[in-house]
């Protein structure tokens, strides 16, 4: 593919994939505290991780919402090679800290 359609295609499946992580997010995250679980409730480790692992997806988000976003900061080929790495890292940290995060709330207190 060519740097400019590969970018039309990262704009727009990036705008996509952002959409699906804020939900996916607001959702997964809405359904623990809706269930009265707290990070307070993790011993000191598993609060650590978990509050990594957010972090991770926090950053992940907006590197993949920066990925979708149709502004070109430089020239052509550079924009698709700058975003082509953000969307692959964005994508890549949103599943390991979501991993991250899981793996401490199954770690921790059953209720």
């Amino acid at each position: 593919m060519t740097p400019e359609s590969t970018l039309k295609r990262i704009m727009w499946t990036g705008t996509a994939w952002f959409a699906v992580a804020v939900g996916a997010s607001a959702v997964t995250l809405g359904l623990l505290l809706g269930s009265g679980w707290r990070p307070a409730v993790l011993a000191k480790g598993l609060a650590v991780l978990w509050w990594v692992g957010a972090g991770v997806v926090a950053l992940s988000i907006g590197l993949i919402g920066w990925s979708g976003c149709p502004v070109l900061e430089v020239d052509v080929p550079t924009a698709d090679r700058n975003k082509s790495r953000t969307m692959q890292l964005g994508t890549m940290m949103f599943i390991v800290g979501g991993t991250a995060a899981m793996l401490a709330v199954l770690l921790g207190p059953a209720r």
